[in-house]
């Protein structure tokens, strides 16, 4: 009996240590290659309709979600929660080791100056298709707590994905943001979309081709290996054809035209000026005013 025994221990702890070298030695392994059971379907096969409208946006803004407040934020309240919006949310992906990049018009005040539009009330980024499975699977409907500089009790935010992103077609018109990046004291969001590899494009040999549900379509050389830079003082990732992606989307003037909506870009302070008051004040912010999160990442997979 002793011997039988300590043969089944040794025969499980060489397949245990079979299994860990296996999953060391094939790191780049394919995501959906590497889980035998999910809780969804992500073969892209799954509902053959998409569903109602997940997202529902609020009655006095579009940008606004209205479970979290009656009326928008002032034009001097909304930069700053702006800001703390894309930093608690970049420090959350990096803490959960989710990769996310910017585009889209935060992508073109990256351009500028690494600030968001002082007129701007909508912040856009793109995660890759395993990853909001996996944001998905063990992220979905968590609140992250972080404390704020200057302000007493600090904020939350949650993390919500839209369950219809498992439908990937651009079909699904009523569902183009596959997730949402929530402040609850304010009703902010950030739009979250995720980038797929475009099926159709690539049957007819467009190897590169990625597509997402809003309707925006890709090379995987123009976004990837992303770049590293900064974002309202903190640690971002951009496409690597950003100029490319910029132009294509807003034209080459937006590049270097420095009027626009009542603004003047200051050349000398790299600050957007009010055009009517000309008015000279920098938003730079040093690290100490970083949010600090409070929430412990109890989620995350050990």
């Amino acid at each position: 009996m002793w011997i039988s025994t300590s043969r089944l221990l040794a025969y499980l702890y060489g397949l245990v240590f079979a299994v860990g070298g296996l999953a060391a030695s094939d790191a780049d392994t394919d995501f959906t290659s590497v889980r035998s059971q999910f809780v969804k379907n992500y073969s892209g096969t799954g509902p053959s309709e998409p569903g109602e409208k997940y997202f529902q946006e609020s009655s006095f803004h579009y940008h606004y979600d209205g479970r979290f407040a009656n009326e928008p934020l002032s034009d001097k309240e909304t930069p700053p929660h702006l800001s703390q919006l894309i930093r608690t949310y970049l420090s959350t992906m990096a803490d959960l080791g989710a990769e996310t990049w910017i585009m889209h018009g935060t992508l073109l005040a990256w351009w500028w100056n690494q600030k968001i539009f002082p007129w701007d009330n909508d912040i856009d980024v793109q995660i890759s298709e395993p990853t909001i499975h996996f944001l998905d699977e063990y992220y979905n409907m968590t609140e992250h707590h972080f404390d704020i500089p200057g302000l007493n009790g600090g904020r939350t935010y949650l993390l919500e994905i839209n369950p219809n992103y498992v439908f990937r077609s651009m079909d699904d018109k009523m569902n183009v943001i596959d997730a949402r990046w929530i402040d609850t004291s304010s009703g902010l969001f950030i739009d979250i979309t995720a980038v797929r590899p475009d099926d159709e494009r690539r049957k007819d040999g467009d190897t590169g081709a990625l597509m997402c549900k809003d309707g925006h379509t890709f090379d995987e050389n123009d976004i990837f290996p992303l770049r590293n830079s900064h974002f309202e003082d903190f640690p971002v990732k951009v496409p690597f054809e950003y100029v490319k992606l910029l132009e294509e989307e807003y034209g080459s003037q937006s590049l270097t035209a420095t009027e626009f909506d009542d603004h003047h870009f200051n050349e000398e302070t790299l600050v957007w000026d009010s055009a009517s008051k000309r008015k000279r004040s920098s938003r730079r912010r040093s690290a100490v005013d970083l949010p600090v999160r409070t929430t412990p990442l109890k989620y995350k997979l050990e």
